[in-house]
């Protein structure tokens, strides 16, 4: 019962949190704090709960060391040029009124190729986050468009963990779990072109009176050598090489340029990676260009270390086990079990913070379920909810992220991320569709 008033306790601390504008790390606090207080009164103790903690906060090392990475590489990358460059060039031939779906069909694309979120939001997505604040465009949709185009390759692609994980836990083969969830995801993602169309002509990047692309040409050089570091991380990435040697290598390469080219100090291309690029007063490019550096990850990354300790003790005190034991003897199937799936995916997306203990948790509690079903169809279901819905908890490592590298808000993008939210609600309407259609063959038979 405990459990069960610590999870209401949790949820409502985070709502109200949420809505009175809190940061994020100091709610994940109290949770902890109020899971700790369960788990003392369950009889274990205070070393035990540190050791639960420890553990948990030992699988956000990763995350951190990639979140410090990608703050560093995005300040070197304003350093060297790079971010202004792709900025510069895609204004010149961006057609302003599709920019949103435009937004969301590169993100798509790359995210495809890389395989990664991580490393589409910090290569596509932040020039064109500046492009969005440089053209007036609400910067909640363009963040919307961007992470929902992130995570389209995040799911479905050859060279996604989140994918290779999926596969491994469930014993099933990669490529056709691939070829199942491409086809799963025509209609959602037709739904959520038409979604970024319309947005687009709403929502239409203002080049009226826009003198960015001067600016930029006064204050950097924008030869084709400041996309030097962009091409090493891309080759890297399709090499499989490690994503952190990959954002380094890219790193010293832009550093290089930012001393060679721009003739920037070394010293000040180092506080730009530390505290990200600083502008003068007055210049006209300060309040689009500015940002970046390792110092601007620092709230992430406290909150993804307080989510893992949280998730640490939630599994070390087995606050799950009453939910699998109890779901066990239900004999769920068809619609009803993928409903179970979605809202067991949702719950450990939002306590277990992290997409792969999403997916862990939600394989540990449902898997017993789909004897009937297969599993494949448990597959398919894990990506059609687990993989989308932890982009869509604002705490959870996936969506903070994305949300830190963009700096936007953690929370305003939500209503936005079409594509994130309509994978589920159109899966949803299909399985009705065809139990229904079941059924009436069946009627027709007898």
């Amino acid at each position: 019962m405990e459990i069960y008033i610590g999870f209401f306790a949790s949820i409502l601390t985070i709502v109200l949190g949420v809505l009175m504008n809190v940061f994020i790390g100091y709610l994940l606090l109290v949770c902890w704090l109020i899971f700790a207080f369960i788990g003392i009164k369950k009889g274990y103790s205070i070393r035990d709960l540190y050791r639960m903690s420890y553990k948990g906060g030992k699988k956000s090392i990763l995350v951190v060391q990639i979140l410090f990475l990608i703050g560093a590489v995005s300040g070197a990358w304003m350093a060297s040029g790079t971010i202004p460059g792709i900025v510069y060039y895609s204004l010149r031939f961006i057609k302003p009124d599709d920019f949103i779906l435009l937004s969301f069909l590169i993100c798509c694309g790359a995210s495809f190729l890389l395989g990664s979120a991580t490393g589409t939001v910090s290569i596509v997505g932040l020039p064109l986050i500046i492009l969005a604040k440089s053209g007036d465009v609400n910067l909640n949709l363009a963040a919307g468009a961007i992470i929902a185009g992130v995570y389209f390759g995040d799911r479905c692609s050859p060279m996604s963990s989140s994918a290779i994980l999926v596969s491994n836990l469930t014993d099933t083969n990669l490529f056709k779990n691939i070829k199942n969830m491409l086809y799963s995801s025509f209609l959602p993602f037709l739904l959520s072109i038409a979604f970024y169309y319309e947005f687009s002509k709403l929502s239409p990047l203002d080049l009226t009176n826009n003198s960015l692309t001067g600016e930029i040409y006064k204050s950097f050089n924008v030869g084709m050598v400041v996309f030097i570091p962009i091409l090493i991380i891309l080759i890297l990435s399709l090499l499989r090489v490690d994503i952190k040697y990959a954002m380094l290598f890219s790193m010293i390469s832009a550093s290089i340029v930012a001393v060679f080219v721009q003739g920037l100090h070394p010293v000040k291309v180092l506080e730009d990676i530390v505290f990200g690029l600083k502008l003068g007063q007055f210049d006209p490019l300060r309040n689009i260009l500015e940002g970046g550096g390792i110092e601007s990850m620092s709230k992430a990354c406290m909150a993804i270390f307080t989510a893992c300790c949280l998730a640490g003790i939630l599994e070390g005190i087995n606050a799950f086990e009453g939910i699998k034991n109890y779901l066990m003897r239900l004999r769920l199937s068809g619609l009803l079990l993928y409903v179970l799936t979605t809202v067991i995916s949702t719950m450990t997306a939002a306590f277990g913070c992290t997409q792969s203990i999403a997916v862990v948790m939600t394989d540990e509690i449902m898997k017993g379920c789909y004897h009937k079903e297969g599993k494949y169809k448990f597959a398919l279901d894990i990506e059609n909810s687990c993989i989308l819905t932890s982009a869509l908890i604002p705490w959870n490592i996936a969506a903070m992220i994305c949300t830190a590298t963009l700096s936007v808000s953690m929370y305003g993008f939500i209503p936005y991320a079409f594509y994130l939210y309509i994978f589920p609600i159109s899966n949803l309407l299909q399985i009705v569709f065809k139990d229904g259609a079941k059924r009436r063959l069946i009627r027709l038979k007898t």
